[in-house]
């Protein structure tokens, strides 16, 4: 079935509980950071070749959403005649959504930004500014920046001196970082989302350094005048064995109040296979380790990027989310963390992926 709805429908099909999935068409230059829906940005030139990738079942009810000039319903109906059962189209486009005035509009998922200024409202997360943190290493203090952002992001520019640990690594590669609890540690990243995760994560875990946020991370650093540095200057690496049981001990602190549910990959498939519902099976360590190895199935995502733009993977409200880690579950621990607060029903899958790999060769 495939035809528009209007702005009032959509509205009540945010709010009635059932699976579905919102894409945005429009290309990624006009969408910039975010959709006004928290959709996921999926431009029309890339629709037909990755949609499947962002919506595993085509009887999920989806809805398209372009700029009002009748891209979405054509993409709507050629994708129905290719086995999409319920397909739609948003009448009138973004317009259609943003314009009128009102109260505020449901979205798709919890934007990262609100939830993450509540995490830091609720734990009372440190904040340190950029003045101050040039201070600390004027007088020579003993400070470490960690920047939990992406490989790419980092080089193209980070505060002088900062190493990259994207969010999901931190307490896997800490310790080979931050070897003296006497040490400061402030985190950072573009703005704020994955700055005051990362910081928090580190907290909740019960480092003994005094770990704060640099406060709006490199946009902030710039604004008091300082410069940013390129390149990938200083990147984590393999965990030491001393970091990996420092991570061990750490995420039992970390997820000593988290409710985790923990399947073995039989039940993966049997949830990916299930005709009624859409899992997901996340592969959540680094772009490289997945390119080396990975589970037939599962998808690449990054687990530091699920944490402030999650929308941007999972299309579909109301599915399962498979965590696939190693068998230490570093990432999958620290991105269980957080997402359960967000109202996603987490599964986390436990697997020796590089063995695997290997017997299968």
């Amino acid at each position: 079935m495939t035809h528009q709805i209007d702005r009032k429908t959509f509205i009540d099909w945010l709010a009635d509980g059932r699976e579905l999935a919102v894409l945005d068409i429009r290309p990624a230059d006009e969408v910039g950071y975010a959709s006004p829906l928290f959709a996921t940005n999926l431009p029309a030139d890339r629709l037909f070749a990755d949609i499947d990738r962002f919506i595993p079942r085509r009887a999920v009810r989806t809805v398209l959403v372009d700029d009002g000039k009748g891209a979405a319903l054509a993409a709507a109906q050629a994708l129905a005649g290719l086995g999409w059962s319920d397909i739609h189209a948003l009448e009138g486009g973004i317009g259609a959504w943003t314009e009128p005035a009102g109260k505020p509009l449901p979205t798709f998922d919890i934007p990262g930004v609100p939830f993450v200024q509540a995490v830091r409202a609720e734990k009372g997360t440190p904040v340190v500014f950029a003045a101050e943190l040039q201070a600390w290493r004027d007088a020579g203090e003993d400070v470490v920046v960690i920047d939990t952002r992406t490989l790419p992001e980092y080089e193209k520019g980070h505060v002088p001196g900062a190493v990259a640990v994207p969010g999901a690594e931190l307490l896997l590669r800490f310790r080979d970082i931050v070897q003296d609890p006497g040490t400061k540690v402030v985190v950072s990243c573009a703005g704020l989302p994955r700055a005051i995760l990362g910081a928090q994560t580190l907290i909740d875990a019960g480092v003994e350094n005094l770990v704060a946020y640099l406060d709006e991370g490199t946009r902030g650093w710039t604004e008091a005048g300082l410069p940013l540095e390129s390149g990938l200057t200083a990147t984590y690496r393999t965990p030491s064995d001393e970091a990996l049981r420092f991570a061990e001990t750490h995420l039992s602190t970390l997820s000593r109040e988290d409710r985790l549910t923990f399947i073995d990959l039989d039940t993966a498939r049997a949830w990916a296979a299930d005709p009624q519902r859409t899992t997901y099976l996340l592969d959540v360590r680094t772009p490289e380790e997945f390119a080396a190895a990975h589970l037939p199935g599962t998808l690449s995502s990054e687990g530091g990027q699920l944490l402030g733009v999650a929308y941007r993977t999972l299309s579909v409200r109301g599915a399962r989310v498979v965590l696939v880690d190693d068998l230490l579950g570093a990432r999958a621990r620290i991105v269980a963390h957080w997402l359960a607060r967000r109202g996603f029903e987490i599964a986390i899958l436990l697997h020796d992926i590089v063995s695997v790999n290997r017997a299968a060769a």
